[in-house]
């Protein structure tokens, strides 16, 4: 074996798995930069800085640098020195936000290649004004959301004087679940064995949600929508009733849910399943390391108040379990996650997707231009046609919505979603 390759973690893999003809592992960060460093006052690009900036930064991501490569029925990573002219590319301009908006759905649909290191900095003039779109994208076999992040803080440059300077300290770490005493451990073992073969079972043959419009085969024909809200203002109305940001965003995103299942002529279903990714603690190699929770969102219930704290009170328990039971049990290596691609596509366990991930205290520059906006984008797996992602990001809750657009009223769950938001700030 090369002394230079490296065999993925099963986690990891399993990434790969998951990425194929009509489904692409693959997630983005959209951002929009204002002049400055590479940009010029009136939005002009300087590519050959940009380039000669992000190569320096990449010498220090590993993880940019290396690509996969097939060894028998495993892969394995080998080092690989990125091509910054395919890498960092300028693409075709577009018309404002929702410009970039289109470009962004467009790229859901794009795979990277596996024969080179699997990212890339696209940079897209016409998003704004003054300034330009820059997209980047990353395979989810290279990182999770949080690692996401940290090569993020890594790629671009620190935050202004007076900013506390941006780096994986800034990161809200996951919390602690409560320390076991050594008599407890059996019973944990038994309980998360128990845990373990139920998720299983309910994964394999669960039946949680009827036929709705938010499930189903997906077109080709993507959508995406861009929000942010003010998360000072979220925190300080939502803390006084119990609930987090992470919790106002679920309520949002029930909102949103109500809304698309009302204009589609559906009834309102009492409980809506949806899947949160919840972050783990870094132990070993690989890149992903996240659980998954479960949470019903109580779409049935009229008071959007008490949707709220019906939400807080089913994370505040769930978050816990679902870090003591760690991953998912199909994404823990590929054959698992063979049959969890196989199953989902005809799965009715969960409706949709959200998730969020902690953004610096600060701001970015990349290359010296400023980054005003930054807005993620998560994957759509299986059967399911929505999703969101969020990010704290310049005093801003930051999200994005990705739907099938053919089959799914993506505007509608985008108003609806940014009319809870508003009402929640108070």
């Amino acid at each position: 074996m090369h002394p230079a390759t490296q065999k993925l973690a099963p986690a990891d893999e399993a990434n790969l798995v998951l990425d194929h003809a009509g489904q692409v592992n693959v997630f983005l960060a959209a951002c929009l930069l204002g002049p400055g460093g590479f940009l010029a006052p009136d939005g002009t690009p300087d590519m050959a800085r940009l380039r000669a900036t992000l190569l320096e930064r990449i010498a220090d991501l590993p993880a940019l640098r290396k690509r996969v490569i097939q060894v028998g029925r495993r892969h394995h990573w080998v080092e690989s020195v990125p091509d910054v002219e395919h890498h960092i590319r300028l693409v075709e301009p577009v018309d404002g936000l929702g410009g970039l908006q289109d470009k962004c759905a467009e790229l859901t649909g794009e795979p990277l290649a596996w024969d080179r290191p699997m990212w890339e900095v696209l940079v897209v003039p016409g998003a704004s004004a003054t300034g330009v779109g820059v997209v980047l994208r990353i395979h989810h076999a290279v990182a999770d959301g949080m690692t996401a992040a940290v090569i993020v803080q890594q790629l671009f440059d620190p935050g202004e004087p007076g900013e506390q300077p941006a780096g994986e300290a800034h990161l809200r770490l996951p919390e602690k679940a409560p320390q076991s005493q050594p008599g407890n451990d059996l019973r944990r073992t038994v309980r998360r064995v128990t845990t373990g073969l139920f998720r299983i079972l309910k994964t394999l043959w669960g039946s949680g949600v009827g036929g709705t419009v938010l499930l189903g085969e997906r077109s080709s024909h993507r959508g995406v929508a861009f929000l942010q809200t003010d998360i000072e203002a979220l925190e300080t109305a939502v803390r006084p009733r119990g609930a987090t940001v992470n919790d106002a965003l679920l309520a949002a995103a029930a909102a949103g849910f109500r809304a698309v299942l009302a204009a589609a002529g559906e009834p309102i279903a009492a409980r809506l399943p949806v899947s949160v990714p919840v972050a783990l603690r870094r132990r070993g190699a690989a890149a992903n390391q996240v659980g998954v929770m479960l949470v019903q969102l109580p779409l049935g219930e009229p008071d959007p108040d008490v949707r709220l704290r019906l939400i807080a009170a089913q994370t505040r328990e769930e978050k816990l379990r679902a870090r003591e039971q760690g991953t998912l049990e199909f994404m823990r290596g590929p054959i698992g996650a063979r049959i969890l691609d196989r199953f989902s596509r005809k799965q009715r366990v969960v409706a949709g997707f959200v998730s969020n991930v902690p953004g610096p205290k600060g701001t970015y520059r990349l290359a010296g231009a400023p980054v005003i906006a930054l807005w993620p984008l998560g994957i759509l797996p299986g059967n399911v046609r929505l999703g969101v992602a969020a990010v704290s990001y310049g005093g801003n809750l930051c999200c994005g919505i990705h739907f099938d657009a053919l089959n799914v009223p993506g505007d509608v769950f985008a108003s609806a979603m940014g009319e809870e938001m508003a009402r929640l700030c108070g």
